[in-house]
């Protein structure tokens, strides 16, 4: 079979809720990836930064293979004996004393969400069923009826309603809209550090610091959303410690698992995450013992191989030289690390023909926000693998 039959297989059995670039994939390792035609391509996407320790990383898919063959799925029924090392693990590196396990980033959005209510009515002493929560303009924090129903992307809610209440929307880095938006029923403030779906959008300096010093000021917990920003994209362990700041939340994943499988958390203290009651909360396969080997691995191949200075590092040289480029359809070059967005004038006819142009040379990246392009290439490339992805973008930029 070649590209067009697998193509044509999609097309006819699958529901249409992606439109990919028309390149099938069936092999990767490292920053590499080889369709299924035998050509190779460089992934400056790491699948939205689940990939960080790039595809098929040995350390991973060694602990994947053996906790599989010993056991793979318990339910939370039952303990097994890889779930608390996995908790030490996060704890030890991440200063948080309790980890709740999830599978994918929207159900650890939502875990999120839940036990930040419940904290408002217990310990904050909101009246029942009155918590709000307050959100930004541009997120983009999962896809089930819940978070869809704060989104400020009307495609996404459209035919989707009725929605569920509790949240109010504020501009992205407006610190003066959330402060006017906080009243006694808030629970919490959640943003992402960095906007990536939204067009790899960072805030004013300062920002998040401002909004998580005025939410312990105001009794309101912070929840950052580290989903795609954390575990070394951006340069350090999650993007909110460039402002030194500590969440009383975080929500981790994609990168949490290296690709190998759907592993999420949420991170917290005993006076959050230690609210939950036995059966208000759970998942069948989050904790299981393959995920938490697994995660395991994806952590120590985070540490061992220093992920987050090797993002600064090669995001500084990346981001210098795309700045080079001499093209009048570029607008803005903007990231932090590893997650960089270019950003380009409307009248370069949008983002996607120039992904696939860029597909056509033998990289693949995805435009976002109809006219950004976003460069999150797995944080083990190569700098002569950048340097040569520099030289085709830049042929292509100028086309």
């Amino acid at each position: 079979m070649n590209t067009q039959d697998y193509i044509n297989l999609e097309s006819a059995y699958g529901a249409r809720n992606y439109k990919p670039l028309d390149v099938v994939l069936s092999e990767g390792k490292g920053a590499w990836v080889t369709d299924v035609d035998g050509k190779r391509y460089l992934d400056c996407l790491s699948a939205y930064s689940a990939v960080n320790q790039g595809h098929c990383h040995p350390h991973i898919v060694q602990a994947s293979i053996d906790q599989a063959q010993k056991l793979a799925l318990t339910s939370r029924a039952f303990r097994n004996d890889k779930l608390g090392l996995f908790y030490k693990k996060l704890v030890d590196l991440t200063g948080y004393e309790m980890v709740l396990p999830m599978n994918s980033g929207a159900e650890a959005v939502e875990t999120a969400i839940k036990v930040a209510r419940k904290w408002a009515y217990v310990v904050k002493g909101v009246p029942k069923h009155d918590a709000e929560i307050i959100v930004a303009a541009g997120n983009f924090h999962g896809r089930t009826t819940t978070i869809i129903s704060f989104s400020t992307e009307e495609f996404y809610r459209d035919m989707f309603g009725p929605f569920t209440p509790g949240f109010k929307t504020v501009p992205y880095g407006d610190f003066e809209a959330i402060k006017a938006a906080i009243t006694p029923n808030t629970a919490a403030v959640m943003l992402e550090p960095i906007q990536g779906e939204n067009g790899v959008v960072i805030p004013p300096a300062g920002y998040l610091k401002q909004v998580a010093d005025y939410c312990k000021e105001s009794n309101v917990l912070f929840i950052a959303d580290e989903i795609q920003t954390g575990l070394c994209r951006t340069g350090k362990w999650f993007a909110c410690q460039y402002e030194d700041v500590r969440p009383d939340i975080t929500v981790i994943g994609k990168a949490l698992s290296g690709g190998m499988y759907p592993v999420s958390a949420v991170l917290s203290d005993k006076e959050i995450l230690g609210l939950f009651q036995p059966g208000e909360h759970g998942s069948t396969f989050g904790g299981s013992p393959l995920a938490a080997a697994i995660g395991i691995a994806a952590l120590e191949v985070l540490e061992n191989e220093h992920l987050a200075e090797r993002a600064t590092e090669l995001g500084e040289y990346f981001m210098e030289e795309l700045r080079k480029i001499d093209t009048s359809i570029v607008k803005e070059i903007r990231g932090r690390g590893m997650l960089i967005g270019v950003e380009l004038h409307p009248e370069a006819g949008g983002a996607r023909r120039y992904c696939e142009m860029l597909q056509e040379e033998g990289i693949l990246a995805k435009e976002t926000h109809d006219h950004v392009i976003r460069f999150a290439p797995p944080l083990v490339i190569e700098k002569s693998d950048l340097e040569w992805a520099l030289g085709i973008i830049t042929s292509v930029l100028k086309r």
